[in-house]
């Protein structure tokens, strides 16, 4: 028969102290509740010596905090989210939290199935990439007091944290690089999404070209047929033969490309002006390496991690809503140089 689990109570009756004593030690507050030093280490050894290990239901349910934070982007297996989930884990665990992380394939309905399951759960908060049609349930869960972060896009029109980068600035700067490496004809492969940060990337390219009186060739292929994605991008170069250069909004659709490149013409491999949104590792192993725009995942993290822990320890006070906009970096390679 399994032995009963040892309680708090347990605890103190054992070491002839009282209740809250055990607690706020256990809870990490001697300290702040004057406990000494030698009561304090007293609790710790008799604990570890029995093995104790709290009740975390229990413990989030009297404290009303369960020290588990949600952490949703489109997919985690891809090399960006999960590079950047690697890191805020290893931030936010040193301050005492587990994250739980998801895949909501910028889909509406899993997505709001997932939030109304985390928050059944009682987690602290929400660090999100939203899919499309999510304003409003993001927007009950701000309304509700439930600390939310918003990461790689947002929605115009909702006041709720924010941590992202420039993604218009970004966008010009690797279109005006090609054009002052001599690049004249350049092409930009995106998707039809209208979700900020593809939109902004779009607006770039478009500033970039314009300023230089130069011509737009843009393939947006639709949301529901990237799979297909080098059928379109074949298809592209096919009907655009005289492209010098061409600029990825993503870092799949540039791996789509370079697959197209290798099986059906490899010279454009080094004919090209080559600059992918979003590094990738292949990108540096390839013959010819090709150049990105980077984003800061580190400092994404720190910032992602910093407004959460603010808004978990300012919870009463009056909302207030920040956007931190962090720069990228242009990673220059052989792919974006002058031919």
């Amino acid at each position: 028969m399994k032995s009963k689990p040892v309680s708090i109570k347990d605890i103190a009756d054992h070491l002839n102290i009282s209740i809250s004593t055990v607690s706020f030690v256990l809870n990490g507050k001697a300290e702040e509740k004057h406990i000494s030093k030698k009561m304090t280490q007293k609790v710790l050894d008799y604990t570890k010596l029995i093995g104790y290990k709290p009740n975390q239901i229990a413990q989030s349910l009297r404290t009303g905090r369960s020290k588990i934070l949600v952490f949703m982007v489109e997919d985690i297996s891809s090399s960006f989210f999960s590079k950047l989930a690697r890191i805020f884990e290893d931030m936010i665990y040193k301050k005492g939290y587990k994250v739980i992380f998801c895949s909501n394939e910028n889909n509406d309905q899993k997505s709001r199935e997932l939030i109304d399951l985390f928050n059944f759960r009682q987690v602290d908060g929400f660090i999100i990439v939203p899919s499309p049609g999510i304003k409003d349930t993001v927007e009950d869960l701000i309304n509700y007091n439930i600390p939310v972060v918003l990461m790689d896009r947002f929605f115009e029109d909702l006041q709720c944290n924010y941590v992202g980068i420039d993604n218009v600035r970004a966008s010009n700067d690797a279109v005006l690089h090609l054009i002052k490496n001599s690049f004249k004809n350049i092409g930009f492969i995106t998707t039809t999404s209208n979700q900020s940060q593809m939109r902004d990337r779009l607006n770039g390219y478009d500033q970039a070209i314009f300023e230089c009186g130069l011509k737009p060739n843009i393939l947006k292929i639709p949301e529901n047929k990237l799979a297909e994605a080098k059928e379109y991008i074949r298809d592209f170069f096919v009907k655009n033969i005289n492209l010098d250069s061409v600029f990825f909004s993503t870092n799949y659709l540039a791996q789509s490309g370079l697959e197209v490149f290798k099986e059906n013409d490899y010279v454009l491999l080094k004919k090209l002006g080559i600059i992918s949104f979003e590094d990738h590792d292949m990108f540096r192993l390839c013959p010819t390496s090709i150049s990105c725009v980077s984003q800061p995942l580190s400092e994404i993290s720190a910032k992602l991690m910093e407004t959460m822990l603010s808004l978990l320890e300012n919870r009463d006070e009056v909302k207030s809503f920040q956007k931190s906009i962090l720069k990228t970096e242009l990673i220059i390679r052989d792919s974006s140089l002058s031919k």
